[in-house]
């Protein structure tokens, strides 16, 4: 893999107490929810890593969680929602994938957190964009993994606001990149997915709303290949010693591959929760399937 020419910063959201910076929406959410609203739990459509959010937090709070999980999510981040008290229903990619669009899930009791269109979700991810200013100044790029765009989002819009001139990239699978696709034809469209390693990013389509609120903010994306994306993943565990997950390393990914030019580029490293077994894979120089 050929070095960087950019200076690259690593926010390392995967030492987050559940591995992921889905704490900070899932926290926001819940705790900004009205009066009695989660007396009888909580709710939520998640592969894995908001899931672990919900639960935490709903744990914290003594009160049930209950997870819709597509089939594909790793059983890793099932196990962890387990830990944490959470019961998983598990749904066919598509009919999950509904229920994001819908934001519900007909039959289940509990108040609904979206894992990507809830404001408070959204505002609780843009709390990485407000410490990235308090803690480092002329940042160029900042490279953000897109799977339904409340991370991005919410980030590019804290820094909108206290660093205008900081540009922000979305960074998808090329297995699963509409976000690219749709910037390319200046329109939401539906691009052909295949389920990867990379479960916590990359899709078949835009969530309603957020290419009108995301189009603004962002100054482009990258498609990455999952060979790139392993290799970052392999690239992080030997040089930084950080584990992550596929997710985790796209932004990493892009900012080796040159796509994000020159300058000082921050790369947010979202989640480290990755199957001990695609881990070793990894090290070994392969790209999981």
């Amino acid at each position: 893999m050929p070095e960087s020419p950019a200076e690259i910063w690593l926010k390392l959201e995967c030492l987050q107490p559940i591995g992921s910076f889905k704490i900070r929406g899932a926290a926001n959410a819940i705790r900004s929810a009205p009066p009695g609203a989660i007396d009888r739990g909580v709710l939520t459509t998640s592969a894995g890593n908001m899931a672990q959010g919900v639960a935490w937090m709903a744990r914290e709070l003594g009160v049930p969680a209950t997870i819709v999980a597509p089939e594909h999510a790793p059983q890793t981040k099932l196990d962890a929602i387990a830990r944490l008290g959470g019961t998983v229903v598990k749904v066919p990619h598509d009919r999950w994938w509904q229920a994001l669009e819908e934001g519900s899930y007909p039959g289940i009791e509990g108040y609904f957190v979206h894992p990507v269109l809830d404001d408070a979700v959204m505002a609780g991810n843009g709390t990485i964009g407000l410490e990235l200013v308090e803690q480092l100044d002329a940042i160029d790029a900042v490279l953000v993994p897109w799977g339904g765009g409340g991370l991005a989002t919410g980030i590019a819009s804290a820094l909108r606001q206290l660093s205008p001139e900081t540009k922000v990239f979305a960074c998808e699978p090329e297995t699963g990149a509409p976000l690219c696709a749709s910037l390319a034809a200046g329109h939401p469209v539906e691009v052909e997915y295949t389920p990867s390693f990379v479960d916590g990013a990359g899709g078949k389509g835009l969530l309603p709303t957020m290419w009108e609120r995301a189009r603004p903010l962002l100054s482009g994306a990258f498609p990455l290949s999952l060979d790139e994306t392993a290799a970052a993943v392999r690239t992080l565990a030997e040089r930084a010693r950080v584990v992550t997950e596929g997710a985790g390393a796209l932004a990493v990914a892009a900012a080796l591959s040159r796509r994000a030019g020159e300058g000082r580029i921050v790369c947010i490293v979202s989640g480290g929760n990755i199957d001990a077994a695609r881990l070793a894979a990894i090290l070994e120089g392969r790209t999981p399937a």
